[in-house]
């Protein structure tokens, strides 16, 4: 689709409602009888649109994937509805009242901020992407409070504004892109961005350096039902504050600057900490909560004597430990008739499929087996969650 306009006017849309829903299996057959009576690329277009909005609906829902426009990008990168509109709550809460939505892609983040009341100036470079955001707006009734401006962001005007968000690209032709200041545009860039505004939000990818965090901004990791979405470098807010949220919720861990947790023998439960917890370095954190320690001074796993429930981490009971040794895994699995195992792993290099592999599992019950290390030594340790 290089040309948004053929499925804005009422043939389009009237193309759009009739391929609702095609299964990929039907696609030809139904594209073979709607192109008797309407244009081959527009009937394409039609089904294309079609299957990017079911692919939407993981991250926006199906009521409005079924209203918006996408590209293929737009959906790859476009943020979860959910964790957007946590974001914009943030910043409503601040007392924003207008935003500066630097490389807005098709529009998602715009659209959480227009519905937590802020008034929106959404800017992308690439004219397809800025006519997506626009007619998404107007799908979803929110025109009067988004303006999408068809322009480079480096050249925006952001004064008068109460905060500016940057998502800048994080792909390039060759996939997923890991220093910063490879983003399009860099993060330096961004952070000097964000001085023009009371506050700024900067949403960067989990796995950025944490020496690459400016000393003040406050980082933030953002995890969605349990996967961890993103960073958000915030400015205006507490300067050099750490933070763990998860979502649904929203739960919030803060750091506090603690030590790293004593390497202590493993008890009867075993804590595996949130993703966000872990990317935020606030696993010391979580450890005091649940009054625990860690198995080995290098793996992200907490051990406690005590069940203390708490969202940050999924508690698990240990019924056995184990060298590594796959035939006494295959012989206590088989004695406890364990058919459902689920292999976690973290300080080895084992690979889950493997190992079932090796051991078959069969049986009514169910287990879970983490690969890691004890204090150095690898080991196996079987139990289940709670």
């Amino acid at each position: 689709m290089n040309d948004l306009a053929p499925l804005l006017t009422p043939e389009g849309r009237a193309l759009l409602d009739a391929v609702r829903g095609t299964a990929p299996a039907d696609e030809l057959a139904v594209a073979t009888r709607l192109r008797r009576d309407h244009p081959a690329d527009l009937v394409s277009a039609a089904l294309g649109q079609a299957r990017l909005r079911q692919r939407a609906e993981a991250k926006f829902g199906a009521e409005d994937a079924g209203r918006m426009f996408f590209t293929p990008n737009g959906v790859e990168q476009s943020t979860r509805a959910s964790v957007a509109a946590y974001r914009a709550g943030r910043l409503r809460d601040l007392g924003v009242a207008s935003v500066a939505d630097l490389c807005c892609g098709i529009g998602g983040d715009a659209i959480a901020l227009a519905r937590a009341g802020i008034r929106v100036l959404a800017v992308d470079r690439d004219p397809l992407t800025a006519a997506v955001a626009r007619a998404n707006a107007e799908a979803l009734g929110l025109a009067d409070l988004i303006e999408v401006r068809e322009a480079d962001v480096t050249e925006v005007g952001t004064a008068g504004y109460d905060a500016v968000f940057v998502d800048p690209a994080r792909r390039g032709g060759r996939g997923r892109i890991f220093d910063p200041e490879a983003y399009s545009p860099p993060l330096s860039w961004a952070v000097r961005a964000a001085g023009t505004a009371p506050h700024a939000a900067l949403k960067v990818a989990p796995g950025i350096p944490h020496e690459a965090v400016p000393d003040d901004a406050e980082a933030e990791w953002i995890s969605d039902g349990g996967d961890v979405k993103e960073a958000v470098l915030w400015f205006g807010t507490a300067p050099g504050a750490v933070r763990a949220t998860l979502l649904p919720g929203p739960r919030t861990l803060l750091g506090r600057g603690l030590p790293d947790p004593a390497v202590r023998p493993v008890g009867r439960y075993l804590y595996e900490p949130d993703g966000a917890v872990i990317r935020s370095h606030l696993v010391a954190e979580a450890a005091e909560a649940v009054g625990g320690g860690l198995i080995d001074a290098t793996i992200a796993y907490i051990t406690a004597d005590e069940l203390h429930p708490t969202p940050f981490a999924t508690p698990y009971e240990i019924t056995d430990r184990l060298p590594f040794n796959v035939k006494k895994l295959k012989a206590l699995l088989r004695q406890r008739e364990v058919g459902v195992l689920t292999v976690k792993k973290r300080g080895s290099a084992v690979e889950p499929e493997e190992l079932r592999r090796k051991v078959k599992p069969q049986g009514p019950n169910a287990a879970t087996v983490f690969l890691t290390r004890v204090q150095g030594a690898p080991t196996m340790l079987v139990g289940h969650p709670l």
